[in-house]
This record gives C-alpha cells, sequence and structure tokens, in this order.
C-alpha cells in the first residue's frame, strides 16, 4: 500500500521530476517507510511506500527490471501474487525479490495488457514499458485503489490523491457544474470519471489505459460481470447459494491474510465485520486483533454499539480495543479528516472512519474491514421496493428512494453560474440502468450501487481515511470471485430477511443470533448526522465565509434558510443538506481552492 505519482510529455520537453517528487511528498501519509523516483526521458514515476510484503529494500519501488525493459509503481496488493510468482517461475523468469510489486511487472512482461486479468486484488499501477515506449495505467475492479488524472496539451500527470495533483500545480481547479450536480444529488458522490473540479478526471475502475509517447491513448474496461441468472447455476436452491456465497466469502477473508505483518479487523458489531471476525477464527487464527469506536450519545441516540462488538469479540476471544471519543474531539477531527479526504465526502462517518484508523494504526499496518456488503448483498432499505418494480421503473423508484435532491430545486439552490438546463444526475442515472446486463430492476440497481456509486463512497472513504494514518484496509465483500458470484445469485435471496438474507444465512452457521437479527446500524456519530453544537458553528462558519462568498456555489437565501431551520436539512438515506454544503465549502477552502 503506497503512494503514487507520475508526469509524462509529449511535446518533446523532459518530465517535470520536481513537480513528481512534490506529488509523492505530499502523500508521505500513505507511505511512510520509504521514496523513490525514477525518470525516463519522457516519463518520471514517483512513489511513497508503506512496507507490507517484503520488507527488505528489493521491494522498494519505483521498481525497475532493466533485463525486461519495464519500470513500475503500484499502490494496492495482489493477493494471489504467491500462485502468479510460481506460475511465472514455471515459465521460465526469475525474480530478485519476494515482493507482489515484482510479480505485476513480470506478468506485465509475460501476457502484454491482459496482465490485469491475472491479478486478484486492489491496484492502481503505472508501468513504463521503455522498448515500445508507453505507460500503462490501471485500476483495481472494484476501484478500490485511487487514480487521479490531470490533463493539458502536451502533458498527463497522475497520483494516488486529487490534493497531490494541486501540489504539483497548473490545475484547473474550477468547479465542474455536472459533478456539483451529482454530489448534490448522490449524498455527495461523484462518480468516475469525473471529480468536483473540472481540470482532475479520475480512471474509472476496472479500465486499463494505454498512453503511447506521442500522447494518443486507449482505454479499455477489461471487467464487467453480467447480472443475469447463469444456465448452469440453474438448478441452485437457497442452501446451494447459502453454501457457494460461504465457500466464496471464506476465500476472500483467507486471500486477504496475505502480508509480512499482522493483520487485524474494524469490528463495528455489525453483521459484516462480525462475520469476517468468526469466518477468521474458523480458519484458525488465534488472538486476532479487532477495534471498535463509539461517541458520546445525544437526545437519546447511542453513539456506540460496544454491545455487540464486545459480543463477538467474547465469543471469538479476540484482542479487542474500545476507543471511546468525546464531542470535545469531534470538531478538530472534522478538520483533519477534511485535510486527507481527497475529495469531499459527505457521510457522517467519514470522521469516525479516520479517528478509528488513527487508533488502529498505532498497533497494526493491515486490517479487515466489511464495507462493501450492503451494495454487492442488497441490504440497504431502498433495494425492498425494487423487487417488485418493473424492469424498465427501475430509475424511477431508485430516483425516489436516493435523490437527496430533484433537479427542479438543485436549479433553485446553486448559483447562477453552475445551473445545468438538464437533469445531469436523472440522465446518467437511466443510462446505467438501461444498460444491457441486468435482468430484473434490483439487478440494475444493484449494478449500479457495486460499480459506479460504491467507489466513490464507502471505497474512497476507506482508503481515504485509512491512509491518512499508513493504514492499509483490505475489503473481502469485494473480493472479484464474490462479486462476480453475487451478481448472477437470484436477487430474492439477496432481499430475504430485511436485505443481505443469503449473507445471514452464512452467518448463522458461525455468528450468535443476536449480531445477526438486530437492527441495521452504522457508524454512530449523533453530533455530524443532526450537524447541532460546534459542528453546525464550523458548517457556519464555512458556508459564510469570504471564499464561499466570492465562489457563490449556492444562493445565499438557501443557505440561510438551512442554518436557521436546521430540522428541514435532513435528506434521503439519512444524510443532511445542511452537512453537505458545509463539507464542501471547508474541504475547497481546506485545500485552497479558489
Amino acid at each position: 500500500m503506497c503512494g503514487i505519482s507520475g508526469e509524462a510529455r509529449f511535446d518533446g520537453r523532459p518530465p517535470d521530476a520536481t513537480a513528481v517528487t512534490r506529488m509523492a511528498e505530499a502523500m508521505r501519509s500513505r507511505g511512510p517507510d520509504g521514496e523513490g523516483l525514477f525518470t525516463d526521458d519522457w516519463v518520471t514515476l514517483g512513489h511513497r511506500r508503506l512496507t507490507i510484503i517484503d520488507l527488505s529494500d528489493a521491494g522498494g519501488q519505483p521498481m525497475v527490471r532493466e533485463d525486461l525493459g519495464l519500470a513500475l509503481i503500484f499502490n494496492g496488493c495482489i493477493y494471489n501474487y504467491p500462485d502468479l510468482r510460481e506460475e511465472l517461475t514455471h515459465a521460465g523468469y526469475a525474480f530478485h525479490s519476494t515482493s507482489d510489486t515484482e510479480v505485476i511487472l513480470v506478468a506485465y512482461a509475460h501476457w502484454g495488457d491482459r496482465f490485469v486479468d491475472h491479478l486478484v486484488g486492489m491496484f492502481a499501477i503505472g508501468l513504463v514499458d521503455r522498448a515500445r515506449r508507453r505507460l500503462v495505467l490501471a485500476r483495481d475492479r472494484l476501484g478500490i485503489k485511487p487514480l487521479y488524472l490531470a490533463e493539458t496539451p502536451g502533458r498527463l500527470r497522475f497520483a494516488s490523491t486529487l490534493p497531490a495533483l494541486l501540489r504539483a500545480g497548473d490545475v484547473d481547479t474550477s468547479i465542474d457544474p455536472v459533478a456539483l450536480h451529482h454530489y448534490l444529488s448522490w449524498h455527495s458522490i461523484v462518480p468516475a470519471p469525473r471529480t468536483v473540479l473540472r481540470g482532475v478526471r479520475k480512471l474509472p475502475p476496472a479500465t486499463l489505459r494505454v498512453i503511447e509517447a506521442d500522447g494518443r491513448s486507449r482505454e479499455e474496461v477489461y471487467w464487467r460481470p453480467d447480472y443475469v441468472r447463469e444456465p448452469a447455476d440453474a438448478g441452485m436452491d437457497a442452501a446451494d447459494w447459502r453454501a457457494a456465497i460461504g465457500d466464496a466469502l471464506r476465500t476472500a477473508v483467507r486471500r486477504r491474510l496475505v502480508a509480512d505483518v499482522p493483520v487485524g479487523v474494524l469490528l463495528s458489531g455489525g453483521l459484516d465485520s462480525s462475520l469476517i471476525v468468526a469466518l477468521l477464527a474458523e480458519a484458525g487464527q488465534r488472538h486476532l486483533r479487532t477495534f471498535s469506536i463509539g461517541f458520546d450519545s445525544r437526545d437519546g441516540e447511542s453513539g456506540d454499539e460496544f454491545h455487540y462488538s464486545d459480543l463477538v469479540a467474547r465469543a471469538y476471544d479476540t484482542d479487542h480495543d474500545r476507543i471511546r471519543l468525546s464531542n470535545d474531539d469531534l470538531v478538530p477531527a472534522v478538520r483533519r479528516a477534511v485535510l486527507a479526504m481527497a475529495e469531499p465526502m459527505g457521510s457522517h462517518d467519514v470522521v469516525a472512519f479516520h479517528l478509528l484508523s488513527e487508533q488502529v494504526a498505532q498497533q497494526v499496518k493491515v486490517a479487515q474491514s466489511g464495507q462493501g456488503a450492503d451494495e454487492v448483498f442488497a441490504g440497504y432499505g431502498y433495494h425492498q421496493p425494487l423487487t417488485e418494480a418493473p424492469r424498465h421503473g427501475a430509475a424511477e423508484t431508485f430516483a425516489a428512494a436516493f435523490f437527496d435532491r430533484g433537479h427542479d430545486e438543485l436549479r433553485r439552490i446553486v448559483g447562477p453560474v453552475y445551473a445545468l438546463d438538464h437533469d445531469a444526475s436523472r440522465d446518467l442515472l437511466t443510462e446505467h440502468l438501461a444498460a444491457p446486463g441486468a435482468q430484473t430492476a434490483l439487478d440494475a440497481v444493484l449494478r449500479l450501487d457495486t460499480h459506479l456509486m460504491l467507489p466513490d463512497d464507502p471505497v474512497k472513504r476507506v482508503d481515504n481515511m485509512s491512509m491518512a494514518w499508513g493504514l492499509e484496509v483490505r475489503t473481502p465483500f469485494l473480493d472479484q470471485d464474490l462479486v462476480t458470484l453475487a451478481a448472477h445469485c437470484p436477487p430474492e435471496h439477496k432481499v430475504a430477511q430485511g436485505g443481505k438474507g443469503v449473507l445471514k444465512e452464512v452467518a448463522r452457521e458461525v455468528l450468535p443470533a443476536e449480531v445477526i437479527d438486530r437492527p441495521k446500524g452504522y457508524f454512530p456519530v449523533p453530533a455530524l448526522r443532526n450537524v447541532d453544537g460546534p459542528v453546525r458553528e464550523l458548517v457556519a462558519e464555512a458556508l459564510q465565509a469570504p471564499a464561499a462568498r466570492e465562489r457563490g456555489l449556492f444562493r445565499p437565501e438557501y443557505v440561510a434558510r438551512l442554518l436557521a431551520e436546521p430540522d428541514r436539512a435532513e435528506a434521503a438515506a439519512g444524510s443532511n443538506k445542511l452537512w453537505q454544503l458545509g463539507l464542501l465549502e471547508l474541504w475547497l477552502q481546506t485545500h485552497d481552492i479558489r
């Protein structure tokens, strides 16, 4: 797990190694254990290293194999690298390290562009093929590892974070009105390839981009499972699906143990993280390190779920850490979390994840987490009505349950410069849901959730907040084989029992019923959910700052109304309209974007 950066020039000028170094330095927290720089005549690569696999200098990056004519930087982890190494050794290749980084490099030498098909894991890759004079960029199937791009005539820069690109300079930082439309419609989600800034884009998940030395490039989506029933699965009943999903999840959890350092678990006390702990215990892990966080209660709303996390920790005899924080810790934590955000993220539990990661990183370098289970296995409330919706009605049903604001409301609240004459968010939603390869309305929405929305909400949240402290977090529910299997699973098995039915049946083999049948919970942070007290003061300060007035993102009368009547700020799925606005301005101001 690391921070990567690079620059390619297509205009005959040498790449700016100083700018690449600045980008890498901006990501020191992602890679506190080492640094490196590689320069060719038209490409420079920068790297910050977090040592997880092959702790020696032999695993350092950029990794260069002169005999193969290749140089590589890589952020992530390849879980099947021992198997690939053995296969490539039998094919006649030699290795000079025990790292997964070198396996990627040799895999490209052997399979060319198809090397990505062989990788099981999370990754963002920048590879220079010196003989062919090409730069290859690749991102993992579920977008777990980020890759941001800034393109200008004659030049391409890329980095693991958006603020790193800003550190290099010469970026168009004007607001993208379409991205703003998405942000205000979808709980602050801006799907790839857009970001809220016009001059920065994201390489989409499951995408390979090949850039030639003259600037020509091509992109290929190399993986996209169909959400349809497979003829080979026609005879499977509920018990068969439970067994298949259980086996795939056990494999996913075991895969994510590969490391030369200890691996812990972020244990919220919910079904997903509790199931990971249970399966690790079943696989023979003893004295597993587990971690939970809680806050002060507020107005009768509990600020922790320690009852459930304690229950699981006792059941599996984990070495468990309870981390309790007061609301006095919250405002300073908000500011630090915003600084760590590659993009503005309005989920109230971002700050909790930042604080949790800070504490966990003092104990372990790697942890598993339950993110992704709700998107893959239909765990959200809005999934239920989709079981009755016709295939052509998926967009209408989803929008009614998920959108924070409709297009007409958006036109009334954003500044005139940013108002769109078309419903960009509804158009993108309709396009994705109508695409072939999804059998039912729920199949189409689960595909949307997993492949478009999820990489830019819970996945990005986990990466940004954990890597701010040099902590690598792994997500078994986003294992590519498990996701493919779940895509083929009949929707009725997923929405059963109020959601995640097939997963709950797997859990009944190993978890107490009290954990499985409890009401669905989230990271509880009451002060952020309600935007009250010092948090509200922070939001008001950001929205009324001179920079906000000059930018004019939102109409002043709308901001004033929300600040005067915060009870009217509740949006879909528990999000908060006031927090969304304040968070966006706070992020822009924190990163000095004008």
